[in-house]
């Protein structure tokens, strides 16, 4: 077999939708005659862990590990936060003013951190992954990111070796959303900007997971650009009952909430819901399972059915899939930002594998928008069009009223399996494999 080593700031036991990608592909890829070799930081600082996805890691895969200096720890510290909290880009819609701590953290992060947090991993890394290469065989480097510190290693590894290089972009450098806020000085954004042209003209091709973030890395300067879809695993769904009833009408939204995704027109639709329909809010269970901004609890407690939504913090990901499949409606949430029509979330592809009826709030002639439609799997409405939402509630409602399920079949979701897509990986790294 030919060797892939995938250089990653997120690994089992490390949780959220930043293992995910690279779980999957290294799980598939001896499938395709490719051999994967794991590098990632031994004591990553991470919002959250699973245990449970470390039994998806092959048993006799390699897998490297360095200890990495964490400035976040010094954050929490300065700040009084929790394990886990990380330096936020977004303030709350309560009104409440942002720490002065926070401020400074955030200048901090920006000016200071380029291109992140996780720039003291890079010489480390690359020092010890030679000293590997030595006496170790790779044909190809794959770096992926957020955080952008690992294309740095990458990009100097390929200057040092000529090993071909593959950086995937799980979500833009310069390009995402909360990059204003990062409060950078002229000198710093000409550092970011810099870097990431540097990376993306050094690298021999550059991964991402739609086509709008594809063409925007392009524009940039890279000279190789490849889409590969993030998807989902049929194993993880092979033990539900797609046609289950339930008792309740369930709306299921998996993800951190924060200001930019805070759906109004969805709460003011649910209202006009509850109003239209005598039984609506007593049938009526909403799940937010995941980060929720204090602004968004708040929207919430303003509305009469407030009892019915309930927020929780991150939960193992084999139960959030379990609640997918049991959902009868999945709610979807594109954050109302600059670059909103080229976001293609993760989990919008175990919400096609769950069989559940999706609403969308975003960009209509979005890459998501264009991809559910695709899929006969349900709507997108505008980030301010109540009628459309409450119109596609009511509709999903009455149907789980009458027959105590909503499932749905889909058309050609089988493409975004994680063993499909591994093959074109694998077909992408057979081309630049010597």
């Amino acid at each position: 077999m030919k060797r892939a080593l995938i250089i990653t700031y997120y690994w089992p036991p490390s949780a959220g939708p930043g293992v995910q990608r690279w779980l999957k592909f290294v799980k598939y890829l001896r499938k395709y005659d490719w051999e994967p070799v794991i590098f990632t930081p031994e004591n990553p600082e991470v919002p959250a862990k699973d245990e449970q996805l470390l039994h998806e890691v092959p048993k006799d895969v390699t897998v490297l590990k360095i200890p990495a200096v964490e400035p976040y720890k010094f954050y929490r510290t300065l700040t009084g936060k929790k394990e886990g909290a990380t330096v936020g880009f977004t303030s709350s819609e309560s009104g409440a003013k942002i720490p002065f701590t926070d401020v400074a953290a955030r200048w901090i992060r920006g000016n200071f951190f380029i291109p992140d947090a996780r720039k003291a991993f890079v010489k480390p890394s690359i020092q010890h992954i030679l000293s590997f290469l030595s006496t170790n065989h790779v044909d190809v480097i794959i770096t992926t990111g957020p955080p952008h510190s690992m294309h740095l290693i990458g990009m100097e590894l390929k200057e040092k070796t000529g090993i071909s290089w593959l950086a995937d972009f799980r979500d833009p450098w310069t390009g995402i959303d909360f990059y204003d806020d990062l409060l950078l000085t002229r000198w710093a954004d000409k550092k970011h900007q810099y870097l990431e042209w540097k990376v993306l003209s050094s690298a021999d091709v550059v991964l991402t997971v739609g086509n709008k973030i594809g063409q925007e890395l392009k524009k940039k300067g890279a000279r190789h650009t490849e889409v590969i879809t993030n998807g989902y695993d049929p194993e993880d769904f092979k033990n539900y009952q797609r046609s289950k009833k339930t008792d309740a009408f369930t709306i299921l939204h998996s993800g951190s909430l924060i200001p930019s995704r805070n759906p109004h027109a969805f709460w003011d639709a649910l209202n006009a819901c509850c109003r239209e329909e005598a039984d609506f809010m007593k049938d009526l269970r909403v799940f937010l399972i995941g980060k929720n901004d204090s602004g968004v609890k708040d929207t919430v407690t303003s509305y009469a059915y407030a009892e019915c939504v309930e927020f929780r913090d991150y939960v193992p990901h084999e139960e959030i899939i379990a609640r997918m499949a049991e959902a009868n409606l999945l709610l979807l949430l594109i954050n109302n930002t600059r670059n909103a029509e080229g976001f293609l979330t993760g989990k919008l592809f175990e919400y096609l594998a769950a069989q559940r009826p999706i609403l969308s709030i975003g960009p209509t002639d979005g890459d998501a928008a264009l991809l559910i439609q695709g899929a006969e799997s349900g709507v997108t409405c505008g980030f301010t069009d109540t009628d459309c939402i409450k119109n596609y509630l009511l509709t999903q409602y009455r149907i789980w009223k009458k027959d105590g399920s909503t499932a749905i079949t889909g058309k050609n979701i089988e493409q975004y399996s994680r063993a499909a897509l591994t093959g074109k990986l694998a077909e992408i790294l057979d081309k630049f494999a010597p």
